[in-house]
């Protein structure tokens, strides 16, 4: 029976300081004013459970978090989210992981991060009692969380897998780093594989977004999608590959629109749709993100994203 949750969302949980868009960044003792500063919920793993439960998906959360004020908040906060928490370990003396996000009007995000609790998850927090009874694992933040080894959740992913579970993972890499070894074990038992064009380089090497997709293709995973912000994403899987546009919306803020990509493609996955299928549904869940300030403030409900995808026309193409 597959009566846990839909989703087993496993990875990186953060507490997010985010600031609406300021004029400029501040000169050295300036105080810059912002219309808001808020606390809101970050990390993959977080994002992408938010952003399952508002399409209707059940999710539940596997990470960890302090024992300080940011972990109760955040863990309330999913909560009231909808989000499955069972999963979601207490580390006694350590941090909850925060990323200071500063928004400057036009500019890309700035981020200042500490890693936190998330340097003590692993493998071993996915129980695979659980891996086995879900439909989808996720998994985010892989390469940002150093207790997480390779051949152990390789063990994992192919257990998951022999129960029929599709696997899905995002990475984060925290500047330049021999990332291919960590992937080599894992990819083979990868159904889903995202990272972000500027992920792909410090991995591959390679600056041509088609070219990342095809070497992760390569190295095993099932499909690989390269996202590319605001100009799209390119896919290459078993018998496809596609490159798509993004749709036109206002940009407010672009923090979590990779992590809502990846759920609405967790989505279309579910739903039973092609790649080209999921490849509309996370475009549009990504687009809805960038709209308001927060990692999932913005992002659509079940009901806007039709409505959404009925009023809008992405482009996608063959390659």
């Amino acid at each position: 029976m597959r009566d846990s949750c839909d989703v087993l969302c496993a990875g990186i949980v953060v507490a997010d300081h985010i600031c609406t868009p300021i004029s400029h960044l501040p000169a050295a003792g300036e105080l810059v004013l912002a219309d808001r500063l808020l606390l809101t919920i970050g990390g993959c793993a977080a994002n992408v459970a938010v952003n399952l439960g508002k399409l209707g998906v059940r999710a539940m959360v596997l990470g960890r978090v302090g024992d300080d004020v940011f972990g109760r908040v955040v863990g309330e906060m999913l909560r009231g989210q909808g989000v499955g928490v069972a999963g979601l370990q207490t580390s006694p003396g350590v941090d909850t992981s925060q990323t200071l996000i500063v928004n400057v009007a036009g500019q890309d995000r700035r981020f200042i991060h500490t890693f936190g609790a998330n340097a003590l998850f692993s493998a071993a927090d996915i129980p695979l009692e659980l891996a086995k009874r879900c439909l989808v694992l996720y998994l985010g933040g892989y390469l940002l969380m150093p207790g997480v080894r390779p051949g152990e959740l390789a063990d994992v992913f192919a257990a998951a897998r022999r129960e029929g579970v599709r696997t899905v993972v995002d990475v984060v890499t925290p500047g330049p780093g021999d990332y291919l070894a960590r992937l080599r074990e894992v990819l083979p038992h990868v159904d889903v594989f995202l990272p972000n064009n500027h992920e792909a380089e410090l991995i591959t090497g390679e600056t041509d977004p088609l070219r990342q997709a095809e070497v992760f293709h390569g190295l095993g995973a099932r499909t690989s999608i390269v996202t590319l912000g605001g100009d799209g994403a390119v896919v290459v899987g078993e018998g496809v590959r596609l490159r798509a546009g993004a749709f036109a919306v206002p940009f407010v803020d672009g923090s979590g629109g990779g992590d809502a990509f990846a759920a609405g493609y967790v989505a279309g996955l579910l739903e039973g749709r092609d790649a080209e299928g999921c490849l509309r549904l996370a475009s549009a869940l990504g687009a809805s993100c960038v709209q308001a300030v927060g990692t999932t403030t913005g992002v659509f409900t079940r009901s806007q994203c039709e409505e959404f995808l009925h009023t809008h026309s992405l482009h996608v193409e063959t390659i």
